[in-house]
Parts: C-alpha cells; sequence; structure tokens
C-alpha cells in the first residue's frame, strides 16, 4: 500500500513552526555567556542527545542498514550544519549584526541557483519573484547599516562563507532526506554537527564549563526550541516541499527574531522593520504560490 504522506498545507504549517521555533536562536544566544563556537556545540550535541533513545528504541534497524553513501551524505550535511554555525556566528563578532544577517540570508538566492544542479529541481519564475521580494524586505530591514573595510569586511566575508554552507546543508539534506527518516537523519546530522564543534573546540582551547545557569538553560533552549524545533521542522519539510522553498521561508526569521527580541528585550520595533518584515512575508507567500504552481 502506498504511503498518501501529509495533508496539502501539513508541510506548510510545519515550515511556519520551522521559522518560530529557529527564530528564538538569537534570542537564546543573547542570554548564553559563552563563545560562539561553544554555544553551536551545545546546540547541536544536546540536541542529539535527546533524539538518541528515539533512534535507539524505534530506528535501530534503519541506522544498520543505512547504505554507506546515505551514511556519508547525512555526516556531509552536519559538517555543513557545523561550518556554518561557526563561521556566520563569528562574523558578528566582526561585523554588525544587520549587515550579517543580510548576507547570510542570501541562501534561498544560492539554494535556486545550485538546486537544479544538486537535487534536480526546476525552479518557478514564480519562486524568483518571491525571492526576489523577500530579499528586498532583508535590505530594507538593515538598510544603512553597512559598513565596508577592516574587520567588518572580514565579517561580511565570513557571514558570506556562512550562506554558502547553510545552501550545501539544505541541499545535502533535501537529496538524502527523501530516503532516510528524520529521527535518524537529525540525530546523525546533528551528533556530526557537534564532534567537528568539539574538534575545533578542543584545538582552540576553550572552555566547556563553568558557565552560569542562565547559559545552561539558553544552551537547553536553543537546543530544544531552536534546534529539535526548528532546524528538525526545515528538516521534515525536505521530503515534502523544494529546498528552494524551504530556504526562502528562512527569511522569516529575522521578523520572528525582531518580535521576540521587542517583546523580551525591548528593543525598538522601527518603521523599516515593519515595512521590511511585510516584503519578507509577502515573498514567502508568493514564493509558497510558486511551488504549488
Amino acid at each position: 500500500m502506498t504511503d498518501p504522506g501529509p495533508g496539502r498545507f501539513t508541510p506548510l504549517i510545519v515550515l511556519v513552526l520551522g521559522v518560530i521555533g529557529i527564530s528564538t536562536g538569537s534570542i537564546f544566544a543573547r542570554y548564553a555567556d559563552a563563545s560562539p563556537l561553544v554555544i553551536s556545540f551545545y546546540r547541536s550535541g544536546i540536541a542529539a542527545a535527546v533524539m538518541l533513545p528515539l533512534v535507539l528504541l524505534r530506528h535501530r534497524g534503519e541506522v544498520l542498514a543505512l547504505g554507506r553513501g546515505d551514511f556519508f551524505r547525512v555526516l556531509l550535511a552536519g559538517m555543513f550544519l557545523a561550518l556554518h554555525f561557526s563561521t556566520w556566528i563569528t562574523s558578528l563578532f566582526y561585523t554588525s549584526v544587520a549587515s550579517s544577517v543580510v548576507i547570510v540570508e542570501t541562501i534561498p538566492v544560492w539554494t535556486a541557483i545550485l538546486a537544479p544542479f544538486v537535487s534536480k529541481e526546476r525552479v518557478s519564475r514564480l519562486t524568483w519573484v518571491g525571492i526576489g521580494v523577500s530579499f528586498c524586505g532583508v535590505l530594507v530591514i538593515s538598510a544603512g547599516d553597512f559598513t565596508l573595510g577592516g574587520t567588518a569586511l572580514f565579517g561580511d566575508f565570513l557571514a558570506l562563507l556562512g550562506a554558502w554552507f547553510a545552501t550545501l546543508y539544505f541541499l545535502t539534506g533535501r537529496v538524502v532526506r527523501a530516503k532516510v527518516s528524520l529521527p535518524v537523519y537529525t540525530f546523525i546530522c546533528y551528533g556530526a554537527a557537534a564532534v567537528v564543534l568539539l574538534i575545533v573546540i578542543i584545538a582552540a582551547g576553550l572552555p566547556l564549563k563553568g558557565f552560569t545557569g542562565v547559559t545552561w538553560g539558553a544552551f537547553v533552549g536553543m537546543a530544544l526550541i531552536s534546534q529539535i524545533m526548528g532546524h528538525s521542522s526545515y528538516n521534515w519539510s525536505l521530503r515534502y516541499l523544494s529546498a528552494s522553498l524551504v530556504a526562502v521561508a528562512l527569511l522569516g526569521e529575522p521578523i520572528g527574531a525582531t518580535i521576540m527580541a521587542w517583546a523580551l528585550l525591548g528593543e525598538t520595533l522601527t518603521l523599516a522593520k515593519i515595512l521590511g518584515g511585510a516584503l519578507i512575508l509577502a515573498g514567502v507567500v508568493i514564493a509558497v504560490k510558486g511551488e504549488q504552481s
């Protein structure tokens, strides 16, 4: 009997939950008093540890039967995720947050360009329009905050690397998620990312303990909400939606993060952020229509 799959709108609903979850990442990071690499390690490592009992109890056979090629692709996705975290979060220490965000949010553009070659997907003209409109919204939000030269230029380059690594992470996941269940994929992927980050942390001599209760709480929050609820929702959606659409949905993160920062941290909600957020939402709606067509 053929698996009918989820309902028509279920992947989109899960994608919305993913946007909400991933938008909490910057809020939790604000409360975590630790190195960006250490934050990324605990975010990935705790998430993998939470998935371990489920994988051992219900998916052990699938792990043992996983082909060498698929296993390597999941490991590769985890490596790209670790590289994305390490480059993008580090960029925040060299350039402005707005400049870093607008550069890393070029992920949909790179995804749309590479998708036909990697996952054999054709990006519709309407989806391209949605990508353009959403990216304009990101530009409006961060207008006037670009700086060039010195450490800022280095930070911008790190953010661009972060966008490229995130693109490869989504495209690799799109290819392998059609054959690997979500629990197995996320456990191996997040675990691989944690191992890569741990190696870098040890090499750099960064501390892994001695943090406050607030920081540990932020680590757990990022793992459960930002990673498992956020990233896992994206990874589940990759089985039913194109990588380009999932990447466009990422542009909703600045909206969610801005609203949460306004409500929880007292940051101002400017006209530019409201207008830019409206453009981002409009672009996502257009991209969804392009996907359905």
